[in-house]
């Protein structure tokens, strides 16, 4: 394997930065350096233990899937505190990195086939409404591998605990079994392996890795789309174990129905045991992800602060946790003590300049121009799906991106009763799951609203 070690490295943090949100990656990603890479390992320095220790319990599967991705091979991966950090303070402080440590010799190792990661139970996962009935699937498969359901299909979007609960169910199933043949593994990671076997022309030893398996976790399975070899494979792979009774354990962003350049045969089998889903939480619940994470990092938030980032972080569990933990950050280079003001301070830039164009009118504006209709439209009795879903588009916008109550929403769509705008909102929720035409209609006017384009072009309007 021929390396550029700076290009490698850039490939791998481009291909992270698109799965992430942008504040995490400005947190977490942006201060580590590349010190060397071999075709062997690849080794990374980070500021301090604290950073290193946030990396490995948040992140580790994502390096580790774009590394051996780019890399076409399993390569180690070590982070390393840095010798001779150069950024000045004023820096550290907003993109986290505690001061130095003493010593350049900590090291911590990200093995590639360390499948199950042991941070990840049933205990510290916070169940609400949203993910209850996947919580109780995981649950019952977990204690009852290929007795249950087989497959188990786990889906939502991005950052809402769908590889938590895989990693959760691995863990029971190795502690009750020890001798368990258990894998788990992204379907990205899949490929690359599969790849590497036809390349070096050892297809037998494939196999050899994942049909005689117990139990066989596969995340992120809608990267399989459109890739018609690895789909094959998979599909071969999946009934050897189908038929010889071992469990098979899924996760998507989508309905089996829903994913696109995906064989039917393979969606068939998708949808041929328990499908289920997880939602985006409701507050209750990301005040108790806030209160828990807080624990996890021997630091108690206050009720204020814990209300504060889960009222302006709508849908993302993992994004989240990661202002939390800015927070904490933060709070840990300052001395100062963690409080709703120094909350709002760190938070600034990635909360209320998201949201600062988002009111009524912006996002009726928006929604309206993108379908091609009118304003009044929006407010009308009209029931015709070409101003309904619109409609209920909007509806679910100013429930996510405003703090108005669920009456003053209904009122300016023309007087609709709350109960309407609650239906609204979780029809477009759970469509926007489902559907991946809706999730990126929902994501054009959301960007354009974001952007201040909206707001450009109702000016123009008005000269």
């Amino acid at each position: 394997m021929i390396i550029s070690d700076h290009d490698f490295w850039e490939k791998c943090l481009a291909k992270i930065k698109k799965e992430i949100s942008d504040e995490n990656y400005s947190t977490w990603f942006v201060p580590i350096r590349l010190h060397s890479i071999t075709k062997d390992e690849l080794i990374l320095t980070v500021p301090n233990t604290f950073y290193k220790d946030c990396l490995l319990q948040n992140y580790r599967e994502i390096i580790t899937s774009v590394v051996t991705f780019f890399a076409e091979s399993s390569i180690q991966i070590t982070l390393q505190i840095e010798a001779n950090p150069s950024e000045p303070l004023q820096n550290k402080i907003m993109s986290p990195s505690l001061q130095h440590s003493d010593s350049n010799q900590e090291k911590a190792f990200i093995t590639p086939n360390n499948t199950i990661n042991p941070k990840y139970n049933f205990e510290n996962f916070i169940v609400g409404s949203s993910n209850q009935f996947a919580h109780a699937a995981a649950l019952s498969v977990a204690n009852n591998p290929k007795v249950t359901y087989n497959p188990l299909f786990v889906y939502g979007g991005v950052g809402l605990g769908k590889t938590h609960l895989l990693h959760a169910m691995g863990n029971v199933i190795i502690k009750k079994d020890p001798r368990a043949r258990v894998r788990y593994l992204s379907a990205e990671s899949f490929t690359v392996d599969l790849i590497e076997s036809l390349k070096q022309d050892d297809m037998r030893n494939f196999r050899g890795r994942y049909r005689p398996l117990d139990v066989l976790f596969v995340d992120d399975i809608q990267f399989l789309a459109g890739k018609e070899r690895t789909q094959e494979e998979f599909f071969y792979t999946f009934n050897t174990l189908y038929e010889s009774h071992k469990q098979v354990i899924l996760s998507s962003d989508s309905y089996p129905k829903d994913m696109r350049n995906i064989e039917e045969r393979l969606r068939s089998r998708f949808e041929s045991g328990l499908v289920a889903d997880i939602e985006p939480p409701d507050l209750e619940t990301k005040i108790a992800i806030i209160y828990q994470k807080g624990e996890e990092h021997n630091k108690q938030v206050p009720a204020d602060v814990a209300s504060f980032i889960a009222s302006n972080i709508k849908t993302n569990v993992r994004e989240l946790e990661g202002l939390l933990l800015r927070v904490i950050a933060y709070a840990s280079f300052t001395h100062r003590p963690i409080d709703l003001g120094l909350a709002q301070e760190v938070l600034r830039e990635f909360i209320f300049d998201k949201n600062k164009h988002f009111n009524i009118a912006t996002i009726m504006t928006a929604t309206a121009s993108h379908f091609e209709i009118k304003v009044s439209d929006l407010k009308s009795k009209k029931r015709t799906r070409q101003i309904s879903i619109p409609r209920q588009i909007a509806m679910y916008l100013c429930r996510e991106h405003t703090k108005l109550s669920l009456p003053d929403i209904g009122r300016h769509f023309g007087g609709k009763d709350h109960t309407t705008v609650i239906f609204a909102h979780k029809k477009c929720a759970r469509l926007i799951n489902e559907s991946e035409d809706l999730k990126k209609t929902v994501k054009t006017i959301t960007a354009d609203i974001e952007s201040g384009k909206t707001l450009r072009n109702v000016a123009k309007k008005s000269e």
